[in-house]
Protein backbone atom coordinates (compact mmCIF):
# COMPACT_ATOMS: atom_id res chain seq x y z
CA UNK A 1 0.00 0.00 0.00
CA UNK A 2 1.37 2.88 -1.14
CA UNK A 3 1.18 4.85 2.50
CA UNK A 4 3.35 7.42 1.99
CA UNK A 5 1.05 9.43 -0.66
CA UNK A 6 -1.72 9.17 1.46
CA UNK A 7 0.65 10.75 4.45
CA UNK A 8 1.42 13.58 1.42
CA UNK A 9 -1.96 14.07 0.26
CA UNK A 10 -3.21 14.60 3.99
CA UNK A 11 -0.10 16.67 5.45
CA UNK A 12 -0.85 19.13 2.12
CA UNK A 13 -3.34 22.15 3.09
CA UNK A 14 -5.53 23.19 0.90
CA UNK A 15 -9.51 24.33 1.99
CA UNK A 16 -12.14 24.86 -0.14
CA UNK A 17 -11.03 27.45 -2.80
CA UNK A 18 -7.69 27.00 -2.16
CA UNK A 19 -6.74 23.57 -3.39
CA UNK A 20 -4.04 24.46 -5.75
CA UNK A 21 -1.48 22.62 -3.56
CA UNK A 22 -3.21 19.05 -3.38
CA UNK A 23 -3.24 19.85 -7.22
CA UNK A 24 0.32 20.34 -7.63
CA UNK A 25 0.82 17.14 -5.55
CA UNK A 26 -1.54 14.86 -7.71
CA UNK A 27 -0.40 15.97 -11.22
CA UNK A 28 3.31 15.50 -9.54
CA UNK A 29 1.64 12.00 -9.43
CA UNK A 30 -0.31 11.27 -12.15
CA UNK A 31 2.36 11.86 -15.46
CA UNK A 32 1.58 8.69 -17.45
CA UNK A 33 -1.28 7.50 -16.05
CA UNK A 34 -4.22 9.81 -18.49
CA UNK A 35 -4.09 10.33 -22.08
CA UNK A 36 -5.54 13.55 -21.17
CA UNK A 37 -5.48 16.18 -17.89
CA UNK A 38 -6.65 20.17 -17.68
CA UNK A 39 -7.64 22.34 -14.98
CA UNK A 40 -11.01 23.53 -15.15
CA UNK A 41 -12.13 27.33 -13.87
CA UNK A 42 -13.44 26.24 -10.78
CA UNK A 43 -9.78 24.34 -10.09
CA UNK A 44 -10.77 20.76 -10.09
CA UNK A 45 -8.44 18.64 -11.56
CA UNK A 46 -9.96 16.68 -15.01
CA UNK A 47 -8.28 13.40 -15.71
CA UNK A 48 -9.38 11.26 -19.03
CA UNK A 49 -8.42 7.64 -19.56
CA UNK A 50 -9.62 7.21 -23.71
CA UNK A 51 -11.16 3.70 -24.29
CA UNK A 52 -10.62 1.43 -26.96
CA UNK A 53 -13.61 2.23 -28.79
CA UNK A 54 -15.84 5.33 -29.95
CA UNK A 55 -19.03 3.90 -28.29
CA UNK A 56 -17.79 3.43 -24.84
CA UNK A 57 -19.82 4.66 -21.67
CA UNK A 58 -18.73 7.38 -19.74
CA UNK A 59 -17.73 6.53 -16.19
CA UNK A 60 -16.57 9.36 -13.62
CA UNK A 61 -14.67 9.04 -10.15
CA UNK A 62 -15.36 11.84 -8.29
CA UNK A 63 -12.76 12.54 -5.72
CA UNK A 64 -12.15 16.21 -3.66
CA UNK A 65 -9.33 17.58 -2.83
CA UNK A 66 -10.69 19.98 -0.39
CA UNK A 67 -10.26 19.70 3.64
CA UNK A 68 -12.62 21.72 6.39
CA UNK A 69 -10.85 24.68 7.14
CA UNK A 70 -10.96 28.68 7.64
CA UNK A 71 -10.23 31.26 5.99
CA UNK A 72 -9.13 35.18 8.09
CA UNK A 73 -12.16 37.20 7.97
CA UNK A 74 -10.31 40.05 10.51
CA UNK A 75 -7.36 40.79 11.74
CA UNK A 76 -7.64 42.73 15.34
CA UNK A 77 -5.37 45.81 15.93
CA UNK A 78 -3.44 43.43 18.69
CA UNK A 79 -2.85 40.94 15.75
CA UNK A 80 -4.99 38.42 16.09
CA UNK A 81 -7.00 36.33 13.57
CA UNK A 82 -10.60 35.87 13.36
CA UNK A 83 -12.14 33.47 10.80
CA UNK A 84 -14.81 32.29 8.97
CA UNK A 85 -15.22 28.76 8.34
CA UNK A 86 -15.37 26.80 5.16
CA UNK A 87 -16.65 23.09 6.05
CA UNK A 88 -18.47 21.99 8.74
CA UNK A 89 -17.07 21.77 12.56
CA UNK A 90 -17.88 21.05 15.99
CA UNK A 91 -17.18 23.97 18.31
CA UNK A 92 -16.14 21.14 20.86
CA UNK A 93 -13.48 19.61 18.77
CA UNK A 94 -11.80 23.61 18.35
CA UNK A 95 -10.10 23.95 22.00
CA UNK A 96 -6.89 24.04 21.72
CA UNK A 97 -5.71 23.32 18.07
CA UNK A 98 -2.64 24.23 16.52
CA UNK A 99 -2.91 25.26 13.53
CA UNK A 100 -1.18 26.56 10.25
CA UNK A 101 -1.57 29.69 8.31
CA UNK A 102 -1.30 29.74 4.94
CA UNK A 103 0.10 32.62 3.03
CA UNK A 104 1.35 33.35 -0.45
CA UNK A 105 4.68 34.10 0.89
CA UNK A 106 4.49 31.08 3.35
CA UNK A 107 3.08 29.16 6.07
CA UNK A 108 2.46 30.54 10.00
CA UNK A 109 2.30 28.34 12.47
CA UNK A 110 -0.54 29.32 15.44
CA UNK A 111 -2.65 28.53 18.39
CA UNK A 112 -6.29 28.45 18.40
CA UNK A 113 -8.89 29.07 21.44
CA UNK A 114 -11.83 31.11 21.44
CA UNK A 115 -12.16 34.00 23.50
CA UNK A 116 -13.01 34.21 27.30
CA UNK A 117 -11.36 33.04 30.67
CA UNK A 118 -8.84 30.47 31.26
CA UNK A 119 -9.90 27.48 33.90
CA UNK A 120 -8.05 29.06 36.72
CA UNK A 121 -10.12 32.18 36.06
CA UNK A 122 -13.43 31.05 35.67
CA UNK A 123 -17.04 30.43 36.92
CA UNK A 124 -18.49 26.96 36.95
CA UNK A 125 -21.56 28.78 34.63
CA UNK A 126 -18.46 29.81 32.57
CA UNK A 127 -17.26 26.48 32.02
CA UNK A 128 -20.46 25.00 30.80
CA UNK A 129 -20.61 27.14 27.77
CA UNK A 130 -19.85 26.03 24.19
CA UNK A 131 -18.05 28.94 22.35
CA UNK A 132 -19.86 29.51 18.68
CA UNK A 133 -16.99 28.75 15.90
CA UNK A 134 -16.96 32.46 15.51
CA UNK A 135 -15.90 33.32 18.98
CA UNK A 136 -12.40 31.14 18.01
CA UNK A 137 -9.52 33.04 17.42
CA UNK A 138 -5.44 31.90 16.23
CA UNK A 139 -2.18 33.89 17.71
CA UNK A 140 0.39 33.86 15.86
CA UNK A 141 2.89 34.82 18.82
CA UNK A 142 3.59 37.70 16.89
CA UNK A 143 1.40 40.60 18.18
CA UNK A 144 0.86 43.63 15.77
CA UNK A 145 3.19 41.80 13.07
CA UNK A 146 0.63 39.63 12.03
CA UNK A 147 -0.72 42.62 10.23
CA UNK A 148 2.62 42.67 7.94
CA UNK A 149 2.23 38.52 6.89
CA UNK A 150 -1.44 37.86 6.71
CA UNK A 151 -4.62 39.11 4.53
CA UNK A 152 -7.99 38.86 4.82
CA UNK A 153 -8.92 35.78 2.48
CA UNK A 154 -5.54 33.46 3.48
CA UNK A 155 -6.50 29.90 5.00
CA UNK A 156 -6.36 28.10 8.13
CA UNK A 157 -5.87 24.39 8.53
CA UNK A 158 -5.30 22.46 11.58
CA UNK A 159 -1.65 21.43 11.92
CA UNK A 160 -1.49 17.85 12.61
CA UNK A 161 0.60 14.69 11.57
CA UNK A 162 -0.23 11.63 9.57
CA UNK A 163 -0.47 8.65 12.18
CA UNK A 164 0.04 4.64 11.89
CA UNK A 165 -1.91 3.48 14.94
CA UNK A 166 -2.05 -0.48 14.52
CA UNK A 167 -3.99 -1.06 11.55
CA UNK A 168 -5.43 1.91 11.32
CA UNK A 169 -4.12 5.37 9.65
CA UNK A 170 -4.94 8.54 11.59
CA UNK A 171 -4.79 12.20 10.09
CA UNK A 172 -6.56 15.18 9.86
CA UNK A 173 -7.82 15.49 6.15
CA UNK A 174 -8.69 11.81 5.41
CA UNK A 175 -11.88 13.46 4.43
CA UNK A 176 -11.14 13.36 1.13
CA UNK A 177 -7.58 12.97 1.10
CA UNK A 178 -8.66 9.11 0.64
CA UNK A 179 -10.56 9.75 -2.40
CA UNK A 180 -7.81 11.28 -3.88
CA UNK A 181 -4.94 8.74 -2.86
CA UNK A 182 -8.02 6.23 -4.55
CA UNK A 183 -8.60 8.37 -7.93
CA UNK A 184 -4.71 7.54 -8.29
CA UNK A 185 -3.88 4.22 -7.01
CA UNK A 186 -6.94 2.90 -8.58
CA UNK A 187 -6.13 3.44 -12.24
CA UNK A 188 -2.40 2.88 -10.99
CA UNK A 189 -3.72 -1.09 -10.70
CA UNK A 190 -5.75 -1.23 -14.04
CA UNK A 191 -2.73 -0.85 -15.87
CA UNK A 192 -4.34 -2.08 -19.68
CA UNK A 193 -7.65 -3.10 -18.12
CA UNK A 194 -10.48 -1.84 -18.73
CA UNK A 195 -10.59 0.22 -21.85
CA UNK A 196 -14.23 -0.66 -22.72
CA UNK A 197 -14.79 2.66 -21.04
CA UNK A 198 -14.05 6.10 -21.07
CA UNK A 199 -12.48 6.84 -17.39
CA UNK A 200 -12.69 10.33 -16.56
CA UNK A 201 -11.05 10.80 -12.96
CA UNK A 202 -11.78 13.92 -11.39
CA UNK A 203 -10.26 15.57 -8.33
CA UNK A 204 -12.97 18.25 -7.71
CA UNK A 205 -12.98 21.51 -5.66
CA UNK A 206 -15.14 23.13 -3.01
CA UNK A 207 -17.21 19.80 -2.44
CA UNK A 208 -17.13 20.77 1.52
CA UNK A 209 -19.51 23.55 0.47
CA UNK A 210 -21.64 22.43 -1.72
CA UNK A 211 -20.51 19.96 -4.31
CA UNK A 212 -19.38 23.39 -5.86
CA UNK A 213 -16.57 21.83 -8.34
CA UNK A 214 -18.43 18.49 -8.70
CA UNK A 215 -21.14 20.36 -10.45
CA UNK A 216 -19.04 21.87 -12.88
CA UNK A 217 -17.07 19.35 -14.01
CA UNK A 218 -19.53 16.82 -14.18
CA UNK A 219 -21.85 18.91 -16.30
CA UNK A 220 -19.03 19.52 -18.94
CA UNK A 221 -18.14 15.34 -18.83
CA UNK A 222 -22.29 14.24 -19.25
CA UNK A 223 -20.89 10.80 -17.72
CA UNK A 224 -23.00 8.10 -18.14
CA UNK A 225 -21.89 6.65 -14.52
CA UNK A 226 -20.54 9.04 -11.95
CA UNK A 227 -18.99 7.49 -8.58
CA UNK A 228 -18.46 9.25 -5.54
CA UNK A 229 -15.68 8.37 -3.83
CA UNK A 230 -15.48 9.52 -0.25
CA UNK A 231 -15.26 9.46 3.51
CA UNK A 232 -18.77 8.09 5.56
CA UNK A 233 -19.38 7.88 9.58
CA UNK A 234 -18.05 4.86 11.17
CA UNK A 235 -19.87 5.27 14.88
CA UNK A 236 -18.54 1.91 15.89
CA UNK A 237 -17.60 3.31 19.20
CA UNK A 238 -18.65 3.75 22.70
CA UNK A 239 -21.62 5.57 23.36
CA UNK A 240 -23.66 4.96 19.85
CA UNK A 241 -26.25 2.86 18.84
CA UNK A 242 -25.65 0.13 16.81
CA UNK A 243 -28.33 1.19 14.67
CA UNK A 244 -26.73 4.63 13.84
CA UNK A 245 -23.00 3.40 13.43
CA UNK A 246 -23.29 3.51 9.79
CA UNK A 247 -20.01 1.69 8.96
CA UNK A 248 -18.43 -0.93 11.10
CA UNK A 249 -13.96 -0.25 10.97
CA UNK A 250 -12.69 -3.59 8.84
CA UNK A 251 -15.85 -4.74 7.24
CA UNK A 252 -14.82 -3.59 4.00
CA UNK A 253 -15.63 -0.60 2.01
CA UNK A 254 -19.29 0.91 1.74
CA UNK A 255 -21.03 0.49 -0.65
CA UNK A 256 -23.47 3.90 -0.49
CA UNK A 257 -26.76 3.70 -1.27
CA UNK A 258 -28.20 7.15 0.19
CA UNK A 259 -27.92 10.58 1.63
CA UNK A 260 -29.52 13.68 2.00
CA UNK A 261 -28.23 14.14 -1.99
CA UNK A 262 -28.99 11.62 -3.68
CA UNK A 263 -30.25 7.73 -3.84
CA UNK A 264 -28.04 5.86 -5.84
CA UNK A 265 -29.26 4.25 -8.87
CA UNK A 266 -30.34 0.37 -7.72
CA UNK A 267 -29.21 -1.60 -10.56
CA UNK A 268 -25.47 0.22 -10.29
CA UNK A 269 -25.52 -0.89 -6.15
CA UNK A 270 -26.40 -4.51 -6.99
CA UNK A 271 -23.99 -4.68 -9.96
CA UNK A 272 -20.65 -3.77 -8.14
CA UNK A 273 -22.35 -6.07 -5.61
CA UNK A 274 -21.93 -8.46 -7.47
CA UNK A 275 -18.27 -7.73 -8.70
CA UNK A 276 -17.56 -7.57 -4.56
CA UNK A 277 -18.90 -10.95 -3.64
CA UNK A 278 -17.24 -12.31 -7.18
CA UNK A 279 -13.46 -11.12 -6.21
CA UNK A 280 -13.94 -11.76 -2.31
CA UNK A 281 -14.04 -7.89 -1.83
CA UNK A 282 -15.42 -7.54 1.87
CA UNK A 283 -18.13 -4.45 1.93
CA UNK A 284 -20.78 -2.85 3.62
CA UNK A 285 -23.78 -1.20 2.11
CA UNK A 286 -24.25 2.28 3.95
CA UNK A 287 -26.63 5.06 4.27
CA UNK A 288 -26.78 8.48 6.02
CA UNK A 289 -29.32 10.45 7.31
CA UNK A 290 -27.59 13.66 6.52
CA UNK A 291 -25.13 15.11 4.03
CA UNK A 292 -24.05 15.04 0.82
CA UNK A 293 -21.09 13.76 -1.28
CA UNK A 294 -19.94 14.55 -5.08
CA UNK A 295 -21.79 10.89 -6.76
CA UNK A 296 -25.22 13.89 -6.67
CA UNK A 297 -23.50 16.09 -8.87
CA UNK A 298 -22.56 13.47 -11.68
CA UNK A 299 -26.19 12.15 -11.25
CA UNK A 300 -28.07 15.03 -11.65
CA UNK A 301 -25.12 17.07 -14.54
CA UNK A 302 -27.32 17.75 -17.43
CA UNK A 303 -29.57 15.00 -18.66
CA UNK A 304 -28.62 12.96 -15.47
CA UNK A 305 -26.16 10.05 -14.87
CA UNK A 306 -26.82 6.55 -12.73
CA UNK A 307 -24.47 7.12 -10.04
CA UNK A 308 -23.52 5.37 -6.59
CA UNK A 309 -21.41 6.03 -3.72
CA UNK A 310 -17.72 3.92 -2.89
CA UNK A 311 -16.84 4.93 0.58
CA UNK A 312 -14.59 4.25 3.39
CA UNK A 313 -15.78 4.32 7.01
CA UNK A 314 -14.10 7.08 8.80
CA UNK A 315 -14.21 7.48 13.09
CA UNK A 316 -14.10 11.05 14.44
CA UNK A 317 -14.53 12.79 11.10
CA UNK A 318 -14.35 16.44 10.52
CA UNK A 319 -11.52 16.36 13.49
CA UNK A 320 -7.73 16.07 13.41
CA UNK A 321 -8.10 12.45 14.58
CA UNK A 322 -10.12 11.13 11.40
CA UNK A 323 -9.15 7.50 11.45
CA UNK A 324 -9.73 4.97 9.03
CA UNK A 325 -8.88 0.94 8.23
CA UNK A 326 -6.11 0.32 6.35
CA UNK A 327 -8.26 -2.96 5.33
CA UNK A 328 -10.88 -0.86 4.09
CA UNK A 329 -9.20 1.22 2.02
CA UNK A 330 -7.68 -1.24 0.17
CA UNK A 331 -11.46 -2.84 -0.08
CA UNK A 332 -12.09 0.36 -1.94
CA UNK A 333 -9.40 0.37 -4.13
CA UNK A 334 -9.63 -3.43 -4.74
CA UNK A 335 -13.73 -2.87 -5.76
CA UNK A 336 -12.69 0.36 -7.89
CA UNK A 337 -10.20 -1.69 -10.22
CA UNK A 338 -12.51 -4.97 -10.08
CA UNK A 339 -15.65 -2.74 -11.07
CA UNK A 340 -13.46 -0.96 -13.92
CA UNK A 341 -11.89 -4.20 -15.59
CA UNK A 342 -15.17 -4.82 -16.00
CA UNK A 343 -15.63 -2.83 -19.19
CA UNK A 344 -14.19 -4.43 -22.10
Amino acid sequence: MNTDLLKRLCETAGVPGNEHRVRDLILSEIDGLFDEVTTDPMGSLLCKRKADRADAPKVMLLCHMDEIGFLVSHISKDGYLYMQPVGGFDPRNLFSRRVKVCTDDGDFKGVMNPGGKPIHISSAEDRKKIPEVGEFFVDLGMGKKSHDHIKVGDFVVMDEPFLEMGDKFVSKALDNRVACWLGIEAIRALADQGRGAEIHVVFTTQEEVGLRGARTSAFKIQPDIGIGIDTTLSCDTPGIPDKDATTVQGAGFGLHVRDSSFIADRDLVKQIEAVAIENDIPYQRTMLAAGGQDGAAAQQAAAGARAVGIVVGTRYIHTVTEMVAQSDLAAARDILVAYLATFK
